[in-house]
Parts: C-alpha cells; structure tokens; sequence
C-alpha cells in the first residue's frame, strides 16, 4: 500500500504512503523528489475494513474476537458505483469538540510515541511472520517505510474528526495503492498486527481502546477499498511509458520525456508516481512539468540527490527507449479557472516544473489574469529552466518572471515577495524543498493572503522537486 511534495524529480512528495495526510492547503502531498527520507517505497499498510462481525467473531479489519465497527461511508469518485451495505455514521460531535474515539486514540498515540520505534518494528514483523504472503508487496528495504508508518498514525489521530479531509486523501491513496497490487484481502492482515502491535506497547489497553481503534480503521480501509474499486473500472493500476527523450541540462537535473502506452489524463500541477527498472517497487513522486498535451506525452524534471534511487537512476541510467511505470495522478495544486484572480507562484530548484505547467494552463485556457512567477536557485547555473520560463513570458504579457539568486545553504525565496505586492487578489501557489515551503506559507500569510488560498503539496510527506 503506498502514500506524496510538490512533484519534479526525486525530491518529492508528495509520493510516498500513508493512510492519510490531511492538507493544509487546498493542496495535496508534494511529489519530486527521491529523497529518502520522504517517499514512499510501498505500500502504506492500513487495517481493514468490511461488514461488522457476528456476535463472537473475529472482527475482518483486525481479526478481534467480538470487536464490531460499522463501516463509516465517504463521498465516492464521480461516477463510482455505490457500495452494497448500509453505511452506520455516528453523530458528529459539537464543533470543535473531539469525538470519544478521538480522544482514546490521540492518548493511545501520546503514550506509544516514546517507544515509536519499536512499535514500528513490532509491528511489521508480526506482519510479515504471521502473513508472508503480503511481504512481496514491500522493498528489500524497509527503513523509511516505517518511518513513513508511524507518520500516519500521527497524522491519523490528530485527524481523526476531520471527516472532509480524511476522506478525500484516503480516496486518494486508496486508488494509488493499486499499483502496489494491494488487494482487499491484504487489509485484514495489516490490521491484526496493527492492533496487536498497539496493545503490546499502548500503557492502557482495554476493550474502549480496542473498539476505538478498530472503529477508525474500519471506516479508513473501507474509504479505500471502495475508492480503489471504483477506479478500477475506469484506469489501470499503472501505465507503462517509453523514455523518448533525456535532455540533462545540469551535472545533476534532467529533462525527461515519456509517452504512456495508453491515455494519461491529468491536470496541471499534479504529480505522479515513478518506479525504474532499475529499482522494483521503489516509487517516488514527480510533478508535471507541463499541461496536458495534444501528443499525449508527459515531461518530468528530476534532479539526482545524494543516496537517490530513482532519481540518480533516472538522471544517470535513463535512456530513450527504457520504459518506467506510472502510478496514477494526485494533487489538487490546480488552477481554479472560475476565478479572475491572480496566480502568485514560488518555485525552487525543479519545484519549478509545475509552476511551468500552471502557466501553461492559464494561457491555455486563453485567460488574461495576471500571473507572477518567482523561481529560485543557489546559482545562475542552477536556473536550468530560466530560458523557458522568459520565452513564456514574451508570449504572455499577463506573466511576469523573477529570478531569485541565494547562495545561503537554505535560500530564503519568500523574502523576495515582499518586496512585490499586494497579495491579497491573488491565489498563491508553492512547489519547493520543504524549508521553502514552511517560510513561503508564513511569508504569504503576512502578506495578507488567507491560508485558504494558498496551496501546496503536503509538507509532511515533503520531498519536494528535485530536493
């Protein structure tokens, strides 16, 4: 089961795997990048979900004698069919007021998150002792997936009440989960040792806790499960695409062309997942580095970073007629075009790729709203794209570009805008390493621009283009 920065390369993001990452943002997980630390190698283990169990029986999201959990249902995808059972929702709890099950489980989580570690490895070697069959699903490496792991428990329980959001990542990631080959039945397994992995380190474990637990995995795996199932019958798991060209522009950033060998629907400012040859059930995120085509071709931009897998493979190794495999598109850093209202755009390094795709889809759509771009680097030499995005701007007179130059080892590319301004008619949007995208958030809200109108992928999953 998998997992998403901003998406351009290897650094990124958005990618990687979770059972849910809410957004801060009206964005999603940031893809691009391979850093390792950020990306999702497989699949993001979740319990499962099904029909509450007969009196006595074992519960089939975590395999607990007499445990019961009406699965919660969620909004579907457009056009999905309905599920075949009776949803149970309980009531809401008074705004601002956390649910029971979200408090047992947010203490649940404060008490395990000192012996996090250990709670992690007990849990994946129950996992794969008990259930071997489910260990192909995973990397021979397994250090940042469990890193990734105990990230979505975190997120989990500090999300537990935020249905809106809860349900649109999980739909999300239970459609990218497919690639993964993850099945319904792969749930119950997961969830069993999830539990049982609990309860050996939890300080209180009681049948409220129990049932509480098994209460919000039930409603998360159910929301995948069905989400997956409906895009099975519009999409394939993943697609094949064909390298056609590899322009390296830098010692370390590339260019890359793919044509998919089937129809890749898309819009600017997702991203996507990337597996090589090269490196099996490894996948990191990419943004798109251009709006839908005529052609139907995809273009990536991926900068190689230290101990980068995919990255260094795709930069180093990747040649005109390999095929790579790509998982389906994600993100909503997309371009509301109900709206006159400005687009202010940072990117840094190859978080520029989708900031690229977003003005093409402004000029596209034949829209006249002004759109400010600021692209930053640590050198001239690494504006790779710079000729681009000025070619661009001579087509579009609605488009200003500003180069941003900062040596320091961690520029500070949202100092730049306020120098420019006002803001506040305009829609910001960010795709970067994460350290730009924390102090780009705080720059935009003091300029004056809502958080709501400020997008980018998730910083928890953050690996961003290129970094």
């Amino acid at each position: 089961m998998d997992a998403p920065t901003t998406t351009s390369g290897e650094n990124g993001i958005a990618g990687g795997g979770g059972w849910f990452t809410p957004r801060t943002t009206p964005a999603d997980l940031p893809p691009d990048g391979d850093q390792e630390t950020a990306e999702g190698h497989g699949p993001t283990v979740i319990p499962p979900a099904g029909r509450p169990p007969a009196a006595g029986a074992a519960h089939p999201a975590t395999g607990v004698p007499g445990a019961s959990a009406p699965p919660l249902a969620g909004p579907l995808p457009p056009g999905a069919p309905a599920p075949q059972r009776v949803p149970v929702q309980r009531a809401a709890p008074p705004s601002g007021e956390a649910s029971p099950d979200a408090l047992v489980i947010r203490r649940t989580m404060a008490e395990i998150a000192p012996v996090a570690d250990k709670v992690t490895s007990y849990f994946y070697a129950l996992l794969f002792i008990r259930h071997p069959e489910v260990r192909p699903l995973f990397p021979a490496a397994m250090d940042v997936q469990r890193e990734r792991l105990l990230r979505a428990l975190l997120t989990a329980a500090e999300h537990i009440d935020d249905t809106p959001v809860l349900v649109d990542y999980l739909q999300n990631l239970g459609r990218g989960h497919r690639k993964y080959g993850t099945r319904p039945e792969h749930y119950p397994a997961v969830g069993e040792c999830l539990i049982g992995a609990l309860s050996q380190y939890a300080a209180v474990w009681n049948p409220e806790t129990e049932a509480a637990w098994v209460r919000a995995y039930t409603t998360i795996s159910q929301v995948m499960i069905d989400a997956a199932a409906a895009d099975g019958l519009r999409s394939p798991a993943w697609w094949h695409a064909e390298v056609v060209t590899h322009d390296l522009r830098t010692s370390d950033v590339a260019v890359l062309t793919v044509r998919p060998d089937q129809p890749y629907p898309f819009l600017a400012g997702q991203y996507t997942s990337v597996e090589t040859p090269w490196w099996p059930r490894v996948w990191r995120h990419y943004s798109f580095a251009s709006a839908p085509r005529s052609d139907g071709l995809l273009t990536f931009h991926v900068k190689a970073v230290p101990a980068g897998w995919v990255s260094n493979a795709l930069v180093h190794r990747a040649r005109p007629g390999d095929v790579i495999r790509l998982g389906p598109p994600t993100g909503s850093m997309t371009v509301d075009h109900t709206t006159a209202d400005g687009l202010l755009c940072l990117g840094g390094g190859t978080g520029i790729a989708p900031i690229k795709a977003l003005v093409e889809d402004v000029a596209e759509h034949g829209e006249r709203r002004p759109v400010e771009v600021f692209y930053g680097a640590r050198s001239d030499h690494d504006l790779y794209d710079i000729d681009t995005m000025l070619r661009l701007r001579q087509s579009h007179p609605w488009l200003s570009v500003h180069a941003v130059v900062d040596q320091r080892p961690h520029p500070q590319l949202p100092d730049a805008i306020r120098e420019y301004g006002p803001w506040n008619e305009y829609d910001a949007y960010l795709s970067g390493p994460p350290g730009m995208i924390r102090s780009g958030v705080d720059a935009l809200r003091h300029s004056g621009i809502p958080s709501d109108r400020i997008r980018h992928d998730s910083v928890d999953e953050l690996v961003v283009v290129g970094y």
